[in-house]
């Protein structure tokens, strides 16, 4: 196979597939529970021709099993911030190289050089636990703008209104990242113009308000901020890749990672463009553990490559950064 850090060199479509049916063939030999999984199907690298071919393990699977690919030890394990009682999923990093490099180039790729950027951060149901991937991505980020303004702000509202507005008055390019529920509490106690700040959210009300649709809350936001559009990251425990949406909802891969749609009532059937299934994703940067995942979201791919998310599954268990059901 080659080396890991292909993926983030991939220029098109072809070296995309050809990687992918690549670490498909490492992944179906050195991962136990994806080659038991692929086995239950039938589905061995001589049947896999195409990306399409390739089986998608049921998320879940994080949550009871161990998904490695590789004898190399466990730096670091990530766990997703499951409702109280359920259980949580659990991503075993081998090689943390591989997520920093993911966020890093895709930053570069989607927004530019992190240094033109201050990141504020207000993601406290994150930063109240252990083990959140976010908090990781966003810590490093901080570090990485090198910015002295740039930092976590847990429930000091105030100090981070006073901050924003500091910033804005400098017109200091700023991107303020935040779960769903902090954000609404911002703008209940603060109202904001902004012109150089970039309000990206992670989804998720997680069990402090009542879940809305993404829209609803884009329009309140949009409001309270006085800007024209609301970023929105899609990522999640199980994968070391994120997918971005700079409005409206619509969110761009970075080259190495790809989603495909499910038919709801045929999981193994994948999907023609336009239509509404489970999100399966490809995220080639999960080479350690298991690239091929089908999630508990649904939502609807566009020929050029883009995607929405609409809701998730009814018997899906409410968590992560992906929470934004209908």
């Amino acid at each position: 196979m080659k080396s890991k850090n292909a993926i983030f060199s991939i220029k098109s479509n072809a070296e995309f597939n050809a990687l992918a049916l690549d670490i498909f063939k490492f992944q179906f030999e050195n991962n136990t529970v994806y080659r038991s999984f692929c086995d239950l199907l039938y589905k061995h690298p001589a049947d896999v021709r195409h990306v399409e071919d390739i089986p998608f393990l049921p998320i879940q699977f994080f949550k009871s099993h161990e998904v490695v690919s590789t004898q190399e030890s466990i730096k670091k394990t990530f766990t997703s911030s499951g409702t109280t009682g359920s259980v949580s999923s659990k991503h075993l990093v081998t090689d943390l190289s591989l997520y920093e490099k993911s966020y890093a180039k895709a930053f570069q790729h989607f927004y530019g050089n992190i240094e033109d950027f201050v990141i504020l951060a207000l993601l406290p149901s994150y930063l109240e636990r252990d083990g959140s991937s976010l908090i990781y991505m966003v810590n490093d980020l901080i570090n990485k703008s090198k910015h002295p303004e740039s930092g976590f702000y847990l429930n000091n509202h105030k100090d981070l209104a006073s901050a924003i507005n500091k910033l804005e008055a400098k017109q200091q390019r700023t991107i303020l990242i935040g779960v769903s529920f902090a954000l609404l509490d911002l703008i209940e106690q603060f109202q904001f113009t902004l012109e150089h700040t970039i309000v990206m959210e992670t989804g998720g009300m997680k069990g402090k308000r009542k879940e809305i649709i993404r829209k609803e809350l884009h329009n309140i936001l949009k409001s309270g901020f006085g800007v024209n559009q609301i970023h929105s990251e899609y990522g999640m425990t199980e994968l070391l890749s994120q997918a971005y949406s700079k409005g409206n909802g619509v969110f761009e891969c970075p080259p190495w990672m790809k989603i495909l749609t499910r038919d709801t009532e045929d999981a193994l059937t994948i999907q023609n463009f336009n239509k509404t299934g489970g999100i399966n994703v490809i995220d080639l940067a999960n080479i350690n553990s298991c690239s091929f995942i089908a999630t508990q979201d649904l939502g609807k791919v566009y020929e050029n490559g883009q995607f929405e998310i609409i809701g998730r599954f009814d018997n899906s268990d409410i968590r992560g950064c992906n929470l934004m059901a209908l």
